[in-house]
């Protein structure tokens, strides 16, 4: 394993550490016995995603560009499944139950629109992986990826998952952009996504969720409602002021009145005990791996691995942003876990599993 490899590998688990910590923080005092056992569930997720990273970092990443199709098709399957026998947890149909595991189908197919998006924008040769936008015009180049992104998209929103499917649209303009499709191309199917919000506003989203947009503009409409949570979410970290209250010593978090503050809230969780320079030091983090990520990428030698390693450097760090812009008043609520942090085993696979074929490009960076 190469240095950034080895310097990706320590920092999540690092971040992984911090959360659990902050997991037993949060749920420690709870009464319901189910919330005991989490941070020791979250300890077992943790020791899953490190053997998932070093099997998965040995495995070369251009394979992935064998099995694309099949994943994607496989994806599909599954959320397909969630509509019709998926396990209901908070109003929201996301899960699958496997004997004892409940796992999200959404995580997979974060990871599996990247993986088809790096194929789809460029070429196998006979001596390389080649960028394949030079042919591409607006049928090819956004319209046929775009009808191939918004199927999964529509199948994780209709679970209820705005956040999931919102974040995967983001990483699509995102690549399109980083694969060097026309701008012009990219600039009119962002216009027609915003001429189409009106009809998204009016006919696909849930109630509540139109109530989260809502109180996003002003969370004081609904103070005791629907914006409950993200006050007491500004709460929390404003009262961890400069240096935090200390471990296990948070009012907001410890005495119950920031809700999910294991899973969408722990950053607020986190920041209430640790303070702004403890917050501060988690944010350097999660740069340095997306830093590295985006290293890994500029250096590789074919498109397929360059476009794959942004593709989920991109994942990972617009999840970071929108869960503490969410935290922190500055983006709506929208369900999204922090990775590394967050509970929840699908999640931490996942991101494992893309920290690994990071490691396995940087490792390997050579052609076909």
């Amino acid at each position: 394993m190469k240095r950034s490899g080895l310097i990706i590998l320590s920092i999540a688990i690092l971040i992984s550490t911090l959360g659990v910590f902050t997991i037993y923080s949060s749920t420690y005092q709870k009464e319901q016995k189910q919330f005991k056992a989490l941070y020791t569930r979250q300890i077992f997720w943790l020791i899953l995603g490190l053997a998932a990273f070093f099997i998965v970092s040995q495995i070369d990443y251009r394979h992935f560009w064998d099995i694309t199709y099949f994943l994607y098709i496989f994806t599909i399957l599954l959320l397909s499944m969630v509509v019709m026998f998926g396990v209901v947890r908070l109003g929201a149909q996301r899960w699958l139950k496997v004997a004892w595991v409940n796992f999200q189908p959404s995580e997979i197919a974060k990871l599996t629109i990247v993986i088809f998006l790096a194929r789809y924008f460029s070429k196998k040769t006979i001596d390389s992986i080649a960028s394949a936008v030079a042919r591409f015009k607006i049928l090819k180049g956004v319209i046929a990826p775009f009808l191939f992104v918004i199927i999964p998209v529509g199948l994780i929103v209709g679970q209820p998952d705005l956040g999931s499917g919102a974040m995967i649209f983001i990483v699509f303009i995102m690549i399109l952009f980083f694969s060097g499709i026309k701008l012009k191309y990219v600039f009119m199917l962002i216009g027609a996504i915003i001429a189409s919000l009106p009809i998204l506003w009016r006919f696909l989203l849930f109630d509540y969720q139109k109530e989260r947009l809502l109180v996003f503009l002003d969370p004081n409409i609904d103070p005791l409602g629907a914006g409950y949570t993200i006050i007491q979410s500004k709460i929390a970290i404003g009262s961890g002021g400069l240096w935090g209250r200390g471990w296990l010593s948070g009012t907001q978090s410890q005495l119950h009145f920031l809700p999910e503050s294991h899973t969408d809230f722990i950053f607020a969780a986190f920041s209430e005990q640790w303070g702004f320079f403890g917050s501060l030091l988690l944010l350097v983090l999660y740069y340095m791996i997306i830093r590295y990520g985006l290293l890994i990428a500029r250096r590789t030698k074919d498109d397929f691995a360059r476009i794959l390693a942004f593709g989920l450097t991109a994942m990972l760090g617009t999840q970071v942003f929108i869960n503490i812009a969410m935290n922190m008043g500055l983006a709506p609520v929208v369900g999204l876990p922090l990775p590394l942090m967050s509970y929840g085993g699908s999640s931490m696979l996942v991101t494992f599993i893309s920290l690994g074929i990071l490691a396995n490009i940087d490792k390997t960076r050579t052609v076909f």
